[in-house]
């Protein structure tokens, strides 16, 4: 006999003894037990299918009865093991958070059956600590996604190893356009489709909006076209009422464009004069987004916003201060701030400026429609 068998056969003699013992009423001796258990099974160099059955039962059994520190030790000790019992790693994962915790988020022993079965029935802290996992598939993501309030929404999206069907990820960035909280961990996704990137745009910090045209610009030609595809499948067109003199003020500029007069200069020309609607449809036009788009980004003063569609537009940089300084009119550090704006626009590369306004003409091609 080798020197594991004769290690191996006092651990395994002694199961049927240990078992037996388990049947004992006092809680330190079960408790005792447990761990002797549990170092037995760790032990064990080789054990039947009977035998991991027999060990999963009875560790069941005793954590039963345990007081919740010695069942988180119990979950800790197991987390990691591939052996583990399965039958103790799903009383485990079913036992309350502070004790379900270590297996949820480690165990490989857990089956999707098991995982969707815990996020479907308890609470946050469970669904935080499956949202943890190296690896969590698409099933188990959308019951999550469903289910989890904000922060554990934020821990699934800033997991990688989670998988999110298409489905998910929309209703993730419907969420994260409502909660700042969730804007940093959403745009930092590396599988959010990129459509569904470009749809934050508008509502996080400059500093994420710079990381959303980094991300822009690697993008793959093909991915490109592939995610502008999934994007017009599922943009809509409810943006609001159009202004009073909207009809009135297309029909000059389309008079405008048809005697060859519509130049930038004159989009200058309507913001100084107050024509807003016109310099709307103008940009609107001159860009080829829609309108909606084009109001949200005057109407809010996302000068950021304003050079990427300038600049795809391939406009001179002293047009872009230009209406610049006449959005920040009523500013009194308005000249700073459009130089500050000019510099970015100088840095800007038009590839990832048009490569972002493509995802906004989304709109436009679907109003059209």
């Amino acid at each position: 006999m080798s020197q594991v068998d004769v290690e191996a056969a006092p651990t395994i003699s002694r199961l049927p003894e240990l078992i037996t013992l388990a049947e004992e009423g006092s809680s330190e001796k079960r408790r005792a037990l447990l761990r002797e258990l549990t170092e037995h099974f760790f032990g064990a160099a080789a054990r039947t299918a009977t035998e991991d059955d027999l060990y999963g039962s009875v560790l069941a059994r005793l954590a039963a009865d345990m007081e919740t520190a010695v069942r988180a030790e119990l979950s800790a000790r197991f987390a990691t093991a591939g052996d583990a019992p399965h039958t103790l790693i799903r009383r485990l994962a079913n036992d309350e958070a502070a004790v379900a915790g270590a297996v949820l988020a480690a165990s490989p022993v857990l089956t999707d059956e098991d995982l969707l079965n815990v996020v479907r029935k308890h609470g946050q802290d469970h669904l935080r600590a499956v949202s943890a996992r190296p690896t969590v598939s698409e099933a188990v993501s959308d019951v999550i996604v469903q289910r989890g309030d904000d922060e554990t929404l934020g821990t699934l999206l800033r997991n990688d190893g989670a998988r999110l069907s298409r489905e998910a990820s929309e209703t993730a960035v419907r969420r994260a356009q409502a909660n700042p909280a969730l804007h940093e961990a959403t745009v930092e996704r590396a599988s959010l489709p990129p459509d569904l990137l470009n749809e934050m745009y508008f509502v996080v910090e400059a500093r994420l909006r710079a990381s959303i045209l980094e991300q822009n610009a690697r993008l793959d030609p093909a991915l490109l076209e592939s995610a502008l595809a999934a994007g017009r499948a599922r943009v809509a067109t409810d943006d609001g009422a159009l202004p009073a003199d909207y009809a009135e003020c297309k029909a000059y500029v389309e008079e405008l464009r048809a005697a060859g007069q519509l130049s930038p200069q004159m989009l200058a020309r309507f913001l100084r004069s107050g024509g807003r609607t016109s310099f709307l449809i103008a940009l609107a036009q001159l860009s080829d987004i829609d309108f909606h788009t084009a109001r949200q980004i005057v109407d809010r003063r996302e000068l950021d916003a304003l050079a990427v569609v300038c600049k795809s537009a391939d406009l001179d940089r002293a047009l872009f201060l230009t209406y610049a300084v006449v959005l920040l009119n009523d500013d009194g550090d308005a000249m700073a701030k459009a130089h500050s704006y000019a510099r970015m626009y100088a840095e800007l590369s038009r590839d990832a400026a048009l490569r972002t306004v493509r995802f906004w003409r989304m709109r436009r091609g679907a109003q059209a429609a």
